[in-house]
């Protein structure tokens, strides 16, 4: 080749964790995408609550047992998905699909205590602006539970479908930090639907 060189990258590996991995790139793109969702519903909803001089208006507030049962449930996932995330970057294939399965039931009883959270608003989608915001706040973190569950069950069988590698392994982890985001993506909304309706 007339005295060119060429890198053999035949030595580097083929899968990376972390900032390494284009797939967490990816997600947290997709993270900030979906993060604005969530930043316009809130605005939407700080708005409304501008306009009107009491709130919830004409309703009561939302019942606090599930969606406060919710929320403390959802922080405690953070436990097994951390050990899940943790296992998968060591290569533990056991633990790692262990956890994995484990997140799933959790997510699963998540989105049940979340059916039972619609019955309790108070209000329905269609009474008026609040009832809209409400409802739709909720849904759009309802669908990103279910979103997960879906994906995380996905993961599940192909990891017990095998072989398990290090490229299904960068995909638990990156699962597990998505689940992070619906966490934290719940705290706010928590906020916005069972706290701010009680401060005057």
């Amino acid at each position: 080749m007339n005295g060119s060189r060429t890198l053999d990258v035949a030595h580097l590996p083929d899968i990376g964790f972390g900032d390494r991995s284009p797939l967490r790139w990816g997600m947290l793109a997709m993270i900030a995408i979906e993060g604005a969702g969530f930043a316009l519903l809130a605005a939407t909803y700080l708005y409304l609550r501008s306009r009107v001089p009491h709130w919830p208006p004409g309703v009561p507030p939302p019942s606090l047992l599930y969606g406060t049962l919710n929320l403390g449930m959802i922080l405690l996932s953070a436990v097994p998905n951390e050990i899940t995330k943790r296992a998968s970057r060591r290569m533990d294939s056991a633990i790692a699909v262990s956890g994995l399965a484990i997140c799933i039931v959790w997510a699963l009883v998540l989105c049940a205590i979340r059916f039972l959270e619609f019955g309790a608003l108070n209000v329905n989608y269609d009474t008026n602006a609040y009832g809209s915001i409400v409802w739709f706040l909720l849904g759009y973190h309802t669908t990103h539970l279910i979103t997960d569950v879906a994906d995380s069950m996905v993961l599940l069988w192909f990891a017990l479908r095998g072989p398990l590698d290090g490229h299904r392994m960068v995909d638990i982890t990156e699962n597990a930090v998505y689940w992070y985001f619906v966490i934290a993506a719940w705290i706010p909304v928590y906020l916005l639907i069972y706290v701010a309706p009680r401060i005057v």
